[in-house]
């Protein structure tokens, strides 16, 4: 694949500690929600907030992308809202991601929206990441 545009971004503390772009463009302060034991904080943020906030994002262009194709405007305040959740995983260690997409294309009718969404994700990255896995590469900093 030919890398279009790379973001980079840097972790320390883990869930309760900063994140910041390479660039400086964000730094983000993160905290543990309450409910995976952390003391949780409302000015804060979390993986799970940042990964639903970019998810709903790409969908979102994505949906706008196959409407342009299939010649439908889309209402200035159509929406996708991503929901994502975190959990113990079946008999085996670790936890894993649920997402739900919820779609709000207004004026546009629902047999033609199911089929904008369906295409929406068969492009949007995210989706693709999220149904087909992801290319990582592990790398040891020297």
């Amino acid at each position: 694949m030919k890398i279009i545009y790379r973001a980079e971004a840097i972790a320390t503390g883990g869930r309760t500690g900063r994140a910041s772009t390479r660039d400086g463009a964000a730094t983000i302060a993160l905290v543990t929600p309450a409910e995976l034991g952390g003391d949780g904080g409302a000015a804060d943020y979390n993986p799970e907030q940042l990964f639903a906030s970019s998810y709903a994002a790409s969908f979102l262009e994505a949906l706008k992308r196959v409407a342009d194709l299939s010649r439908i405007e889309l209402a200035s305040d159509a929406s996708v809202t991503a929901a994502i959740g975190i959990g113990k995983r079946d008999n085996l260690p670790g936890m894993r991601l649920d997402a739900e997409l919820i779609v709000s294309l207004p004026d546009v009718a629902p047999l033609v929206a199911h089929d904008l969404v369906e295409q929406a994700h068969t492009i949007c990255p995210y989706s693709q990441m999220v149904c087909n896995g992801l290319d990582v590469r592990l790398l040891l900093a020297a």
